[in-house]
């Protein structure tokens, strides 16, 4: 039942956005010392937010209720290059790494509250 509720879905797109996010990172630390590897990156649960938003237009309000679908991102690279070709920055990737503890962290917290407010509601604290 509460599954289907819009806010239980965002969370879970935060959280996922947040597991490809840092999974990326992983893969760039992994290879900071391999020649001519491009460092990626995943765009942010709000950039991605963003830009479904845009491309979904309402005639009126409530015309559209539809949940968030958001993916986990398209992944780019970044970086400048070093002499051997590789673009990792390690310090780059532990800043990343810290941001997308804290998305998660958001997303877990957005959860726990909404858990709340629903067994409120429903008198089960």
């Amino acid at each position: 039942m509460y599954k289907s509720l819009e806010i239980f879905q965002t969370a879970s797109a935060m959280a996922r956005n947040a597991g490809a996010r840092q999974a990326v990172v992983a893969r760039n630390i992994a290879n900071a010392d391999t020649p001519g590897y491009k460092a990626q990156e995943v765009a942010k649960f709000s950039d991605a937010m963003d830009a479904q938003s845009a491309r979904l237009r309402t005639t009126r309000p409530g015309h559209i209720t539809q949940s968030p679908q958001v993916s986990s991102g398209k992944v780019t690279t970044t970086g400048e290059p070093s002499p051997n070709g590789n673009t990792v920055a390690l310090e780059d990737e532990l800043m990343k790494s810290v941001a997308i503890t804290r998305d998660h962290d958001k997303a877990l917290a957005v959860y726990r509250h909404a858990m709340t407010v629903l067994r409120t509601s429903l008198g089960k604290l």
